[in-house]
């Protein structure tokens, strides 16, 4: 937990997606349906099959602050505002929103357009209070605790996924992805999902992982599948240690969300023999002593390796080329 030198709102803020607009400049501002947005699953899906070449897009945004706390508090000069980040581009956007008093709370809308160029898969939307505390401006006094996803890949507002899975030519595609030409895959971790980057250039990859096929073939297939899991289990289980956030004391925070439930299965291997506690306090020691943090890597290999069921998928393989070899 954060401690702050200041007093901020205890109670709660939230917001919602209300709207949704895609626009092209000078030719059409096409605002989607419901369906493009859930209310439950806190997503906006924005991959429309009918629009595929809009430019920019526009949310509308309504926020609730608890009314009587903002009132009788130590600030002034109360904005609201709306912010959209995706750490796979380093993009942030943001979108003041105007205050409107209602009956049962204190509301604020707004619109926040932000450009679809600046943006790769998966940006987190959220809504922060910021007023002058003490003379200080710009204190942040209060923010929504789970933020909307807004996704430019789906069709469906659907907020449980695993990863992501683009496939792309490394030889003409994004120009940091043509250095690993040769690769097969990338994983990437800097999104708020893994994304797996498979290499269209390379034969034959991404239509075995796309085809059903003979037995011989499927079992190869998901044998791939798993190898690529793997190395998912293993660069977001790096990824997560290296961003671990501390409390005033310096000790390890759980990540929350889905992060919280990978961390969780990949520390029950790498070490079988701690608590949870004890094993994210340790996890997070030996992080920073290079000889004790390179000793884990086996079982850092082995748990991922476990979690991909690559041992499963790799049997199966090798008793589908048997029985195959036998038949012919």
């Amino acid at each position: 937990m954060k401690v702050y030198p200041y007093r901020r709102l205890t109670g709660e803020l939230t917001f919602q997606v209300t709207g949704v607009r895609q626009e092209l400049e000078g030719r059409y501002q096409h605002d989607l349906d419901t369906r493009s947005f859930s209310t439950q699953e806190r997503v906006v899906a924005l991959h429309q099959a009918d629009r595929q070449d809009w430019e920019s897009a526009r949310l509308t945004i309504s926020a609730t602050l608890p009314s009587k706390e903002l009132a009788e508090g130590p600030w002034t000069e109360v904005s609201v505002v709306a912010v959209l980040t995706e750490k796979a581009t380093n993009s942030r956007t943001t979108a003041r929103l105007v205050r409107e008093n209602g009956a049962d709370g204190d509301t604020w809308t707004g619109h926040l357009r932000f450009w679809r160029s600046v943006h790769r898969n998966r940006a987190d939307l959220s809504v922060v209070a910021v007023a002058t505390v003490g003379d200080v401006q710009g204190r942040i006094i209060g923010e929504s605790e789970e933020p909307w996803i807004v996704d430019l890949t789906a069709t469906a507002p659907t907020r449980q996924r695993e990863m992501v899975v683009n496939e792309v030519d490394f030889t003409v595609g994004p120009e940091w992805l043509r250095p690993f030409k040769d690769a097969p895959w990338i994983v990437e971790t800097s999104g708020d999902l893994p994304t797996v980057h498979l290499n269209t250039a390379f034969e034959g990859l991404s239509q075995l992982l796309n085809s059903a096929g003979s037995p011989l073939e499927r079992a190869v297939r998901d044998m791939i599948a798993a190898q690529i899991a793997a190395d998912v289990w293993t660069a977001v289980f790096h990824s997560l240690v290296s961003d671990l956030e501390v409390d005033e004391r310096g000790g390890p925070q759980w990540p929350g969300g889905w992060r919280d439930g990978v961390l969780r299965g990949m520390l029950a291997h790498v070490l079988p023999d701690h608590s949870e506690a004890d094993a994210l306090r340790e996890i997070h020691l030996r992080r920073s002593e290079a000889t004790a943090w390179n000793e884990l890597q086996p079982r850092i290999n082995y748990a991922a390796v476990r979690r991909a069921k690559v041992a499963r998928n790799l049997g199966t393989a090798i008793r589908t080329l048997d029985v195959s070899q036998r038949e012919s």
